[in-house]
């Protein structure tokens, strides 16, 4: 999947699923970890449930898949996580929406399947993937505008994850080199890490609200991102957005190149040593500063003096 070679994935995961049927417990029986495995059911015709175990950036990735699942499927219910659903009940694809708990799920279906396994199931290939315009919208709220300090370019930044490999994550105080020069930071970090964005010297935006989220994303000019929610988002909406990888980065993500199949409006930048995020932002400093003089240009073009 990581160089786009999907047919040799499927077979693959093909030959897995068979020993999972052979030797793994019956489905809804046995540990709650292999419950809810697809077992290779037909499903065409069927009332889906699609159920949203992992993080909320896997289940903003693979939303994508759920026009292509709707398209054989009689009914597709998407059981995902509560924070989502001003989002994904909008999906297209979806006929409900519901939020994920750890009970009985509250929907008739004939075929349930955690969203990742999706594409296996519908043998998905890279036209279902590389979605050249964005896949999600926001709900249409009231709010207000970001404050722009002076003229600029505005870039929100995140530069802490979750507990799942913390290697992704970059100290807070490196990315003060990032500002200045006509470059304005904001911080979208959500969670405790907020309150480093004094240590950077980016103005406080955050929410733990996903839709405002996406709202002030769209606001801004980009974002600067570690590989964390921020960034799926971003590119499910179809903002710019410079996601900063370290050297041995998660399978979705290429191994090499500045782009993904998965987002065409996002923009890779990756550690060359393992831990060596200096150099990396480095790069990202040039960037902007790219960046800066091009949106200067673009205005003097727009209002010659």
């Amino acid at each position: 999947m990581r160089t786009g070679d999907f047919e040799r994935a499927w077979a693959i995961n093909d030959r897995d699923l068979a020993v999972l049927c052979r030797l793994g417990p019956e489905k809804h029986t046995g540990p709650r970890h292999l419950q809810r495995i697809w077992r290779g059911e037909d499903l065409r015709d069927k009332r889906v449930l699609v159920r949203c175990y992992h993080g909320l950036g896997d289940t903003i990735q693979f939303v994508r898949f759920m026009p292509a699942l709707r398209a054989v499927a009689r009914e597709v219910t998407l059981w995902c996580q509560p924070e989502l659903l001003p989002l994904l009940e909008r999906a297209n694809g979806v006929d409900r929406a519901m939020p994920l708990h750890d009970g009985t799920p509250d929907a008739e279906f004939d075929v349930d399947i955690e969203i990742m396994e999706v594409p296996h199931a519908i043998r998905a290939g890279k036209g279902s993937i590389a979605i050249r315009k964005p896949y999600l919208t926001l709900p249409e709220r009231d709010g207000g505008t970001i404050c722009r300090s002076g003229e600029g370019l505005t870039v929100g930044l995140v530069w802490e994850v979750g507990d799942w490999d913390k290697r992704r994550a970059i100290p807070a105080g490196l990315l003060r080199r990032l500002n200045g020069d006509g470059v304005n930071l904001y911080s979208l970090q959500r969670g405790p890490a907020a309150a480093q964005a004094a240590e950077i010297g980016a103005a406080d935006i955050s929410t733990p609200d996903i839709a405002t989220l996406g709202r002030t994303i769209k606001q801004l000019d980009m974002v600067v991102c570690v590989d964390t929610i921020v960034a799926h988002l971003a590119g499910a909406l179809g903002c710019e957005a410079w996601v900063l990888l370290h050297s041995d980065c998660d399978w979705r993500w290429p191994a090499f190149g500045n782009r993904t199949l998965w987002y065409p409006s996002l923009r890779l930048f990756r550690q060359s040593a393992p831990g060596d995020w200096s150099s990396v932002l480095r790069e990202v400093r040039l960037a902007l500063l790219e960046q800066v003089r091009a949106k200067d240009q673009d205005e003097l073009a727009d209002h010659p003096a």
